[in-house]
């Protein structure tokens, strides 16, 4: 098991950026494949990127191509989502999940581990 910490969530207005970090501790010695996913109110849990254990390779929602961008720094046992161009639409709280995994995952059933969740609003 690893556990998993979500921060960098806030208000912002629309066209603004955020970065949330995911930081994991735990049995972080394993191979884990990391993703993000963000809620709003009244809706699913939807797939926002996801990234490989490595860096190497990484996916995105259409909704998100070409704002947001995943990364990771394993030394640091950390993962980033930095959102740029951001709109009023991607209000919602982010969380970061996790799986034992050499490659990513886009549905959020394959993911075992999981954060708290960090709130981020975009004002119009």
């Amino acid at each position: 098991q690893v556990q998993l910490v979500e921060s960098g969530g806030g208000l912002v207005q629309a066209g603004g950026s955020l970065r949330l970090s995911c930081a994991a501790s735990g049995r972080t010695s394993s191979t884990y494949a990391m993703g993000w996913f963000r809620q709003a109110p009244g809706k699913e849990r939807e797939f926002v990127a996801a990234i490989n254990w490595s860096g190497g390779s990484t996916h995105y929602a259409d909704s998100v191509k070409g704002r947001f961008t995943i990364s990771r720094d394993n030394a640091k046992n950390t993962v980033y989502l930095q959102m740029n161009s951001l709109k009023p639409e991607d209000t919602a709280v982010y969380y970061c999940a996790a799986a034992v995994s050499l490659h990513y995952y886009i549905r959020a059933g394959e993911y075992d581990n999981w954060g708290q969740g960090t709130q981020v609003t975009v004002s119009s």
